[in-house]
């Protein structure tokens, strides 16, 4: 099953790179990358071209204007563009390890998504590891645990991997904490509910709104902690203007239990 990998990105480089080059060393490689790019400058662009030519899988850049804050319609263009019957969405400052598509395809199911989950990284060892290219997709326990008690890093127990079993599907319903920086979805089920919402512009609750459509369709949710867990480079915070709108907008969806976003993935499914 090939597998397809949508990486959001805006003006980050840098992190893009690492994120990158931990992609092209994972032990599984069957999948492609969709680098979804919301509007960035050209070095982004240089930077994938180049990534594309040496890459031991498929690269593709999926480019949109930069109209402010538009992750969702990023991720539905990078979807339409797919090729792949499951999708994960990855963050472009979410440094995955070699065993990260291994893990996500030994947990897709039909009929559940996986929430995985991630290690925040401070601003000063974020700034270091980008400077010095240090590879971090490849670090082993022992460097890990260095770094969290130099407070590098908020905890190590994401890197752990465990079997957990039937415990990753005991909060089925829970559309809290599923986040796209590391989720993994079914592309039928994202089709069933048309993707993203764009009415969600600016930053907060796109994610969320879809988990909860997803929810509603009867797609569950299935823990990917302590198999999946990547690491998130520090960035400075989004501009949260829209949040207020946008929770206001998630908790109408609760409550109307719609499953179809209003603008979503079939717009970019008709233009081809």
């Amino acid at each position: 099953m090939l597998i397809s990998l949508v990486v959001t990105t805006y003006n980050r480089a840098d992190a893009l790179r690492a994120v990158l080059v931990g992609l092209a060393a994972q032990r599984d490689r069957g999948f492609e990358v969709l680098v979804a790019d919301d509007g960035s400058r050209a070095d982004t662009r240089a930077l994938v071209e180049t990534f594309a030519a040496a890459a031991p899988v498929p690269v593709r850049h999926v480019f949109q204007e930069d109209r402010g804050f538009r992750a969702g319609a990023a991720r539905n263009r990078a979807t339409a563009a797919a090729e792949g019957a499951y999708v994960i969405f990855l963050d472009g400052d979410c440094i995955p390890r070699p065993h990260f598509i291994e893990r996500h395809r030994e947990l897709a199911e039909p009929g559940w998504m996986v929430a995985g989950n991630r290690v925040l990284l401070t601003e000063p060892f974020t700034r270091l590891a980008l400077a010095e290219q240090l590879p971090l997709h490849d670090w082993a326990d022992a460097q890990w645990r260095a770094a969290r008690e130099r407070g590098d890093i908020n905890r190590m127990l994401p890197l752990r991997d465990l079997p957990l079993g039937p415990l990753r599907k005991l909060a089925a319903k829970r559309w809290q904490r599923v986040r796209t920086c590391n989720l993994g979805i079914w592309r039928d089920d994202l089709r069933t509910v048309n993707g993203f919402d764009e009415v969600f512009e600016g930053w907060g609750y796109e994610d969320s709104d879809l988990a909860v459509r997803l929810i509603s369709a009867g797609v569950r949710r299935k823990e990917g902690a302590y198999a999946t867990g990547v690491l998130h480079l520090w960035h400075r915070e989004n501009d949260r203007r829209a949040e207020g709108r946008n929770w206001d907008r998630l908790q109408q969806r609760i409550r109307d239990r719609d499953r179809r976003a209003e603008r979503g993935l079939d717009q970019y499914d008709a233009a081809g």
